[in-house]
């Protein structure tokens, strides 16, 4: 797949970049994606949830009633979880999340997520730019000229920039990343996909079989 390579101003330089066949140009296999999407969001759940159980509840341990005769059910003490105020019965504890999910169901997830974006032509090249001093007014200019503007939009990065991260951080609809931290969920939770031209070999070089 060919792609014309765009400046800042959404302007094209002439040159064209031509990319991997084998990442961004593979059948998708949606249950790669699923599985690689599934532990992303697993990873990122903390656990802690946690609620009090028959044992653990501050209160007396007295029979409430006797056991036989009374015409209703057996009933125990009051911390009981067919009580108000009782433990709760089979309640969530903490617990990980995280599964094990092979390297090559990754990589498959990640390319199946780029040749979406590709079929789509929802893929951007754009050459390597830097700002000097974080300016988010300066940020949804460069969106603008690119026609990406209300989209939302996920700039890869050859490499970490604090002042391109600081100027799109309050943007909504817009993400940055560095190509070495690209996932699947990420590709996929985003409109178009700007790379800028360094980040497109590094991508490659990560992603090759």
């Amino acid at each position: 797949m060919e792609l014309s390579i765009l400046n800042k101003k959404g302007e094209t330089t002439g040159r064209k970049i031509t990319l991997n066949d084998e990442i961004f140009g593979i059948e998708p296999n949606d249950h790669a994606i699923y599985l690689d999407v599934k532990q992303y969001m697993a990873n990122k759940r903390q656990g802690t949830h946690k609620s009090k159980e028959r044992s653990e509840i501050s209160g007396s341990t007295r029979k409430l009633i006797r056991q036989k005769g009374s015409g209703g059910a057996r009933r125990g003490d009051i911390n009981s979880p067919v009580l108000v105020g009782g433990g709760r019965a089979f309640g969530p504890k903490p617990r990980d999340y995280n599964f094990k999910l092979n390297k090559k169901v990754k990589l498959l997830a990640r390319k199946s997520a780029l040749s979406y974006k590709a079929k789509a032509n929802e893929i951007t090249v754009i050459e390597d730019f830097t700002m000097d001093v974080p300016k988010t007014k300066e940020f949804v200019a460069f969106v603008k000229d690119l026609k990406l503007n209300g989209r939302k939009v996920l700039l890869v990065l050859a490499e970490g920039n604090k002042a391109v991260y600081l100027s799109a951080r309050n943007l909504q609809t817009a993400k940055i990343i560095t190509a070495s931290d690209l996932n699947t969920y990420t590709v996929l939770d985003t409109n178009n996909l700007l790379l800028t031209e360094s980040s497109v070999s590094i991508i490659e070089n990560i992603l090759k079989a």
